[in-house]
């Protein structure tokens, strides 16, 4: 049987399914019109890219700058577009269309590098290079004057995200290549370039940065910034290395406090994204749960025993276990999928 909340999806009326949706007809229109071809068709998408099965890196080391956490070795063989440079473009179809997007940089770099340090290939160690070439260059500052990593195209997330827009996700990755970029080359202008890029950790989501902090002085790295904040939870890990990274490329004590507030954050809040029977993607205050897909809650997973390993805390290898036998019952897969399925219907 499911438990703490499973069954609770059979309990919604029809009348009671009167949810305020997020997306006009014609904002709807345009994402089934994009993304059904996505799911029913064999072609490249942004999916191509993304789903990569989770896989933790055992070459990674904990208190040195060397191979990253996750081995992305998938994304560094990325068959889809890239532009005359070589950097990987994402096809999103639809109105979209081709697009930089720089978390994809970040990984497809983080990856690359990881099969060079393997592999010691100039092929691998130039793409590393081209895609912290790109992430230095394309640095620019938003409305407040931090400096960000800016999605140029539009986004269906809760309201629409206009462009451009920023991420704390990004920021993340972005500096876990470019510290690396710079331990191996000696190149000034790629720590530079994270350490701008660093300043949007500094700052909450109200004044240009990425950070958020809750009435419980809980704080947050916002994978995207929305009001009210929905702490995505691969999002905030991942932007969490970043932080962490930047502490073992500078030593800096005070960056070093703000990775510990973050981790105390998740160890204070990982019960809240278990729902008995799944890890939640998101919090939210909808009435029917943003649950992780397959994918994601594998991702999950992975991502609490990099967590584990990183800071010997036994709480995150507990609920990795947790969720991996989930993850392994019939009968929990089942529920999660009925709960995808209605909040999919619900509000996209």
């Amino acid at each position: 049987m499911c438990n703490r909340g499973c069954c609770t999806l059979y309990s919604f009326s029809i009348s009671k399914l009167t949810f305020s949706v997020y997306m006009s007809l014609s904002d709807r229109f345009n994402y089934y019109h994009r993304i059904l071809p996505v799911y029913l068709t064999p072609r490249h998408s942004q999916l191509t890219f993304w789903h990569e099965m989770p896989e933790a890196n055992p070459r990674a080391r904990r208190n040195k700058l060397d191979q990253y956490y996750m081995r992305f070795s998938a994304k560094a063989d990325y068959s889809g577009h890239y532009d005359l440079a070589g950097i990987p473009m994402l096809d999103y179809h639809g109105r979209i269309g081709l697009q930089y997007n720089p978390i994809a940089i970040a990984q497809w770099g983080l990856g690359n590098y990881n099969l060079w340090c393997r592999t010691e290939s100039d092929g691998r160690k130039n793409k590393f290079l081209a895609a912290s070439d790109w992430l230095r260059s394309h640095l620019e500052k938003n409305s407040f004057g931090i400096w960000v990593w800016n999605h140029h195209f539009d986004w269906e997330y809760r309201t629409e995200l206009k462009a451009p827009w920023h991420s704390g996700l990004a920021q993340g990755q972005g500096i876990s290549l470019l510290v690396r970029a710079y331990c191996e080359t000696g190149d000034r202008g790629y720590f530079e370039a994270a350490e701008r890029a660093f300043t949007g950790f500094l700052k909450p989501t109200t004044e240009g940065g990425v950070s958020f902090t809750d009435n419980r002085a809980d704080l947050w790295f916002e994978e995207y910034v929305v009001s009210p904040p929905t702490h995505i939870l691969n999002g905030f890990i991942w932007a969490m290395w970043g932080v962490y990274d930047y502490f073992l490329a500078t030593a800096s004590s005070s960056v070093r406090l703000l990775f510990e507030r973050a981790v105390r954050t998740l160890e204070r809040n990982l019960d809240s994204y278990d729902l008995g029977f799944w890890s939640l993607y998101e919090q939210s205050s909808l009435r029917i749960p943003m649950v992780a897909s397959s994918f994601y809650h594998q991702l999950h997973i992975v991502q609490l025993r990099i967590m584990a390993f990183l800071t010997h805390k036994e709480v995150f290898a507990r609920y990795a276990a947790r969720w991996e036998n989930y993850r392994r019952s019939r009968t929990k897969r089942t529920c999660a999928l009925c709960y995808k399925s209605a909040f999919k219907l619900c509000y996209y």
